[in-house]
């Protein structure tokens, strides 16, 4: 049986995952990581951003960019806000509430859920859609990922740092041998059930 799976892409997460380990996602080998690659079908693939209401023009080409690729662009403006102890202005768009929704409103589209974030604030959110009956991965900066993220992953957790050979930009990836896609010991062959 195939297994439709569907992704849930936490941008801000992401961006400072990929500051922090120098190379950057590929969008599309994601898509493919979790689908063709495996046999499966990508059923949904969500992106959840701020947008700069200025109107930058690099994020709206990386916003094009996903919609070209598969991937519905969730955006909400950027707010700017004062941290009471350093002073300093902080910008923040919190689309938690987002990717939730679009979790559930869609949780009989697909079999795996697969979130790309280390926010802890998905736990909850998480342990509902395994008690549907669907299996659950995160994917993430192990030095970004809130323990309780991990804890209901479990062995489902995938270190963001293993997989760059498999979804970092081609002019960024390393040349030697090909990648060896984790995805294959993790997702069911089409032909079987969990």
């Amino acid at each position: 049986m195939e297994q439709r799976v569907s992704l849930f892409v936490d941008g801000a997460n992401m961006y400072y995952a990929q500051k922090r380990l120098g190379w950057f996602v590929d969008f599309r080998r994601v898509l493919n990581l979790f689908g063709e690659s495996v046999g499966n079908t990508i059923s949904e693939a969500y992106y959840y951003t701020g947008a700069d209401t200025a109107g930058k023009r690099s994020d709206s080409s990386f916003h094009d960019y996903l919609i070209h690729s598969g991937y519905t662009v969730r955006t909400k403006a950027i707010k700017q806000m004062i941290d009471d102890s350093t002073g300093e202005i902080v910008e923040k768009a919190n689309l938690d509430i987002e990717l939730v929704i679009d979790m559930f409103n869609t949780v009989e589209l697909y079999d795996t859920c697969v979130l790309l974030s280390g926010d802890g604030d998905f736990e909850r959110a998480l342990e509902l859609v395994r008690s549907k009956g669907k299996r659950i991965a995160v994917v993430a900066h192990p030095d970004m990922t809130a323990r309780e993220l991990r804890n209901v992953a479990g062995r489902n957790f995938f270190d963001l740092r293993d997989l760059e050979r498999t979804i970092s930009r081609k002019d960024r990836a390393p040349e030697n041998e090909g990648p060896r896609n984790p995805m294959l010991d993790f997702l069911p062959p089409p032909d079987e059930e969990y």
